[in-house]
């Protein structure tokens, strides 16, 4: 198998491939793989087909289609006679392994010759001689060396055809929400607390007797995530690659998105639009600040007062996209980041400047809210937001918090 650092890049060209192919793939549906991959860990091809095959299709005419994409992503990376069983030209015999799950038999040639080169290729065979099926696994396999290509390019640095394919990626990035302890409760089997009321219901069966103990657990629920990106004029190598990734957030998991400069704009509404040209303009005419003045404080008391304070923010994960060059007085920004640590239960800050070696957090933006952020990251790349939405799944709780920040505010 490919390496772990290798394999979201691919599934993302695998699902990427499929939808050209005709496979309705969104980037929900590839989010789901992405993350399905992650957590499973698979070990052969067997596994990493069957994740596919039920995160990406929905019917069955989808599976040839499928069976001949994964075929051309994957088989540049393993060879899939190994796995599908099939006999090379350099075996002198034995009895084939079974096939790949979806795989239809090989037909024999005309002539009733049951040898390898008795058989009638095709390109859904492994080993046939097929020169469309060659083609498009040299474009699969040549898209997917393009991702590794600008895995780590700076997006400041992106000509205009990997900026498009960046952007094609971000939106597919597999958001993962963490999980919070719900009010209510369900039965469990074994863990949780004794429902006492159930077990002396259930043991009138026995006489009496309470032979079986019922449990009950506290269910969970994913905290809501809010990302705010600042689309001022010192943030433009940037704000176009986070307004994708502000997109495939709000469609993937129903986040919150706010973009500011000199002031607060919500586009949820906006970027939750299915056709995605229609999205960006509808976000950019209600963004009529673009690539403005920096105002972070004014903006994100904005977002206390008219959001925050009112629920959306309690318990929330919070991310920031900003470089915090603040052109107010840092004073109200450190306030209104005070308030908001104590509404939300996770502060993520995303600088790109912070990559650079010589970067230090000495602007009065910066130094102003350092205190109050759990995680500061760099996002400059595509393998940097990798980072925060590693960041996003595993927000810690608020004891973690306070000790970062008094950790941070001694040195």
């Amino acid at each position: 198998m490919a390496s772990s650092a290798d394999l979201p890049a691919i599934c993302v060209a695998f699902g990427d491939l499929l939808h050209r192919a005709g496979v309705p793939v969104t980037p929900e549906r590839s989010a789901r793989f992405n993350t399905s991959v992650v957590l499973a860990e698979p070990t052969s091809l067997h596994e990493l087909y069957w994740l596919g095959r039920v995160t990406l299709t929905t019917a069955h005419d989808q599976y040839e289609t499928y069976d001949r994409v994964f075929r051309q992503v994957f088989r540049g990376l393993v060879d899939i006679a190994d796995i599908r069983g099939d006999a090379s030209e350099a075996d002198d015999g034995g009895s084939p392994a079974p096939a790949l799950p979806g795989d239809s038999p090989v037909p024999d040639a005309g002539d009733g010759s049951g040898g390898p080169e008795g058989r009638q290729g095709s390109g859904a065979t492994p080993g046939a001689i097929d020169s469309d099926a060659d083609a498009d696994q040299a474009s699969a396999l040549a898209a997917v060396s393009a991702r590794e290509r600008v895995n780590d390019k700076e997006f400041s640095t992106l000509t205009d055809d990997e900026l498009r394919l960046i952007q094609q990626l971000v939106e597919q990035l597999p958001f993962v929400p963490p999980l919070r302890r719900g009010r209510r409760t369900r039965r469990h089997r074994s863990s949780g607390d004794i429902d006492i009321r159930a077990t002396l219901r259930r043991a009138h069966r026995s006489a009496g007797d309470p032979v079986r103990v019922v449990h009950r657990k506290r269910t969970t629920k994913p905290r809501r995530i809010i990302l705010i990106a600042d689309v001022s004029g010192s943030m433009e190598p940037y704000a176009r690659i986070y307004l994708h990734l502000l997109r495939g957030a709000v469609r993937a998991i129903k986040a919150e998105a706010f973009v500011f400069a000199t002031h607060l704009t919500r586009l949820t509404r906006q970027l939750s639009t299915n056709h995605t040209d229609v999205a960006y303009r509808q976000a950019a005419a209600a963004a009529n600040d673009w690539s403005g003045g920096t105002r972070i404080g004014v903006a994100l008391r904005s977002f206390v007062e008219d959001f925050g304070r009112r629920g959306m923010a309690r318990g929330a994960v919070i991310v920031i996209v900003s470089d915090g060059w603040e052109s107010d007085r840092p004073e109200l920004l450190a306030q209104t980041m005070e308030r908001l640590s104590r509404l939300a239960h996770h502060i993520i800050w995303v600088n790109p400047r912070k990559a650079a070696q010589s970067f230090e957090p000495l602007t009065g933006g910066m130094a102003a809210v350092l205190p109050y952020v759990d995680t500061f990251l760099s996002g400059h790349s595509l393998r940097a937001l990798q980072d925060v939405m590693d960041a996003i799944s595993s927000a810690g709780d608020r004891v973690e918090r306070s000790t970062r920040a008094r950790a941070r505010l001694a040195s």
